[in-house]
C-alpha cells in the first residue's frame, strides 16, 4: 500500500473558516488527507472551539480538490445515529468521490453527555454499539428500504437515496487490545495516536491482526493510520510553547476519566502544563522529526497524520512542508 502524509484539522482549536483555510494550504503544501476531529465540547472552554464536523466537511469537498477527506474521529452512537451518519458520508461521497473516508471511535463523556443528558456507556457497551451502528450503515449504504432491528438502534424501511457506488471506508479508532481486535474484524482501517509507549503500538497491531484472522480477513487489506503529535519550528523556544494549548493530551486516562465540562478539563490541563509537550515530537530540527516518525513506519502505519499543536498554523505548514515532507517521502518509499 502506497504511504500517506496527512494534517490533522483540529476542531478543538480553531473557528470553522480559519480550520477551512488552513487546510486547503495543507492540500496546497502536498499533504495527501485532512482528517478532521469531531468534538461537541473542546478540550478547553476559554479559547476552544467545536466547528460542526458534517457541513464542514461539506466546505471541504468543495474548497479541495485532492485530499482524501474523513473524521478522525467522530462517534456514530448518541448525539448522532448512525442512519444520519450514513445518509450524510454519502452525501459527502457524492460531493467529493472516493475521498470521503469516516473515522470513528467509541466517544468521550464530554461530548456525548452535555450534547444528550444520557448516561455515558461503559466500555463494552459502547464497543457494541460501535460496532452494531457499522452494521446498520454498511447496510445503508448498500441496500435499499432497509429494516434493521438490532439491540441499540432500529430502522424501518429506510433508504439513503444517494448511496455510494462502494462502500465508504470506515476506520476504527483504538487505544485498547479489545477495540483493536474489533477493528481488525470489521474496519477497513486503524486509527491510533503517537507519544506512547512503542509496546503499545505492537500490542495494538497484533490484536488487529488477530481480529482479522478470527473473521477471515487478510490483515494486508486493512490500512493503517496513526496521528503523529509534531511540533516543529525554526525556533525551538515557539515549539515547546506551542504545546501547551494541548496539555491535556498529557493526562492520564485516570486523569481525565469522568470529566465532563470543558472547565474542568483546562483547569486540570493547566496544572500539568509543564507535561504539555510530552505527546510530541518537538523539534527545530528536520532530521530529528523524521527519524523519530520512521518508527511508526516501521511498524506498518501507512497513514501519518501530522497534528501540530500551534496556533499559526500557517507558519507550522510552510516549515513543515519544505523541511520535512520530504523527508518522510523518502523514508516512506
Amino acid at each position: 500500500m502506497t504511504i500517506r502524509i496527512g494534517y490533522k484539522a483540529s476542531a478543538e482549536q480553531f473557528d470553522p473558516r480559519e480550520l477551512l483555510q488552513v487546510s486547503v494550504v495543507a492540500e496546497e503544501s502536498g499533504f495527501d488527507v485532512v482528517g478532521v476531529s469531531d468534538h461537541f465540547q473542546p478540550w478547553r472552554h476559554n479559547g476552544g472551539h467545536s466547528p460542526a464536523v458534517i457541513p464542514w466537511l461539506g466546505a471541504m469537498t468543495q474548497a479541495t480538490s485532492r485530499v482524501a477527506l474523513g473524521t478522525s474521529v467522530m462517534t456514530p452512537m448518541l448525539r448522532y445515529h448512525p442512519s444520519i451518519v450514513a445518509q450524510s458520508f454519502a452525501t459527502l461521497n457524492s460531493l467529493a468521490p472516493g475521498r470521503i473516508f469516516l473515522g470513528i471511535g467509541t466517544g468521550e463523556a464530554m461530548n456525548e453527555v452535555p450534547a444528550t443528558g444520557a448516561e455515558f456507556p461503559a466500555p463494552k457497551e459502547r464497543r457494541l454499539r460501535m460496532a452494531e451502528a457499522v452494521e446498520l450503515m454498511r447496510r445503508l449504504w448498500s441496500e435499499e428500504r432497509v429494516d434493521f432491528e438490532g439491540e441499540y438502534y432500529r430502522t424501518e424501511k429506510a433508504t439513503v437515496y444517494d448511496r455510494p457506488e462502494t462502500p465508504i471506508p470506515v476506520f476504527f479508532a483504538a487505544s485498547g487490545p479489545l477495540a483493536a481486535k474489533l477493528a481488525g474484524r470489521t474496519g477497513d482501517g486503524f486509527i491510533c495516536t503517537s507519544g506512547k509507549a512503542p509496546e503499545l503500538y505492537e500490542t495494538l497491531l497484533e490484536n488487529v491482526a488477530a481480529g482479522a484472522t478470527e473473521a477471515g480477513r487478510d490483515v494486508s487489506d486493512i490500512r493503517r493510520m496513526i496521528e503523529v503529535k509534531v511540533s516543529y519550528d525554526h525556533d525551538l523556544d515557539y515549539a515547546y510553547e506551542a504545546c501547551g494549548f494541548w496539555a491535556a493530551l498529557s493526562l492520564s486516562s485516570e486523569q481525565k476519566t469522568g470529566i465532563e465540562d470543558p472547565l474542568e478539563m483546562e483547569r486540570v490541563a493547566d496544572a500539568n502544563i509543564a507535561n504539555a509537550h510530552t505527546r510530541f515530537i518537538v523539534s527545530n530540527d528536520p532530521e530529528e522529526v523524521a527519524a523519530r516518525i520512521k518508527p511508526y513506519l516501521d511498524l506498518g502505519f501507512q497513514d501519518l497524520v501530522i497534528h501540530a499543536p500551534g496556533h499559526d498554523q500557517r507558519r507550522f505548514l510552510k516549515q513543515f512542508s519544505a523541511d520535512v515532507l520530504p523527508l518522510l517521502r523518502g523514508a516512506g518509499s
